[in-house]
């Protein structure tokens, strides 16, 4: 930060011939941070036969533009270029003129979904700035997405057979019981566990923190958080997957990228093979107890004092919605979603890091 301040703030304005805002200076920060055109995808319509390379790049930059100003639609991004010229020259076009139309920008975002930008850029974001740190707590939760698209209908599932009560007579050979989708989870790896759960818009209902039942349509997405309210793993659902179904491919897919001790999550996480793959990676699952209509005793004290880390998710949780577009997801389809949503936690997380660092 104190870097930019010194060198690359006053160099712009010379060039630019006007002071930068400090909405500006943080948009700058944010992408020398990010650097997302180091990642933009080199497709063979951009090498000769298309539209230029370095125009994707900075459409890119232009999406995290959008996320980090909280610009609703991309016709008001498109907007704000046109008639605000540093905004433009930041996010890398010198002219009015050299602003595409929204069209181009679509293609582009779909490029960028199918490519998937945001999860490499992100995971380069992890490795430099919390690779070399040993981390307290990992904070586990979700949050629902509305989607703007019609709930998929489900198949109905089908009756199991009921097996008759007791022993096996003689001679008999029954069929072993069905794993369940957590038993697989801890033999499966991260990514094949992600690709065995549903991620299309649905359906989803959960209780609010005053114990009323909530119903939208649409997506969850589930994150891993560090103390200090860092993203470390995102994932995007349908919005009916129990959390449960996530922690596991969470837990591995953090732990592949940080060194953590504690797993922080709510009741909703507690199931057996989540401890014991908590404890296989080396770290200490601090889980609220699902009372299932028993009497629960309480956590120690110094186990709840650790518990209440967990208000780091939720506070990630509300400013991705608040702040950076995660309440305003105007695109279909579950690849779409999950870049509209990394754009905003590439933001977040540049953001995060500028007010820890000042």
């Amino acid at each position: 930060m104190g870097g930019l301040q010194r060198s690359l703030f006053p160099h712009l304005e010379d060039c630019w011939r006007a002071p930068l805002s400090e909405k500006e200076q943080c948009l700058v920060t944010i992408l020398e941070m990010i650097q997302i055109e180091k990642y933009v995808p080199r497709s063979a319509s951009n090498q000769g036969l298309g539209r230029k390379l370095s125009e994707r790049e900075s459409i890119a930059r232009s999406f995290v533009a959008k996320a980090a100003y909280g610009y609703p639609f991309t016709r008001s991004l498109i907007e704000a270029l046109r008639t605000a010229p540093t905004l433009r020259r930041i996010c890398g076009f010198e002219r009015v003129s050299d602003v595409p139309s929204e069209s181009t920008f679509s293609r582009a975002f779909a490029e960028f979904a199918k490519s998937e930008l945001g999860d490499k850029v992100h995971n380069a974001l992890v490795e430099n700035s919390l690779k070399p740190e040993l981390i307290g707590h990992v904070s586990r939760d979700s949050t629902a997405i509305d989607g703007r698209e019609k709930p998929v209908k489900k198949t109905p599932k089908q009756k199991a057979v009921l097996r008759k009560r007791g022993r096996p007579a003689k001679g008999e050979q029954r069929e072993p019981k069905e794993q369940t989708r957590l038993e697989r989870q801890c033999e499966q790896s991260a990514q094949e566990a992600l690709e065995e759960l549903p991620a299309f818009c649905d359906v989803g209902t959960k209780k609010n923190s005053k114990g009323f039942k909530e119903t939208w349509i649409g997506y969850k997405l589930h994150a891993d958080v560090n103390d200090c309210g860092l993203p470390i793993s995102v994932a995007l659902t349908a919005a009916s997957v129990h959390d449960s179904q996530v922690a596991i491919p969470l837990m591995k897919m953090s732990s592949a990228k940080v060194d953590y001790l504690y797993d922080v999550m709510d009741a909703a996480y507690d199931a057996g093979p989540i401890y014991e793959i908590s404890k296989s990676l080396g770290h200490v699952p601090l889980i609220d107890k699902n009372p299932r209509g028993k009497e629960v005793v309480p956590m120690a004290p110094h186990e709840a004092i650790r518990y209440n880390e967990r208000t780091a998710v939720e506070r990630f949780n509300s400013r991705i919605k608040e702040e950076f577009g995660a309440d305003n997801v105007m695109v279909r389809g579950a690849q779409k979603v999950k870049m509209h949503l990394m754009f905003g936690v590439l933001a977040l997380f540049a953001d995060h890091l500028i007010k820890l660092a000042t």
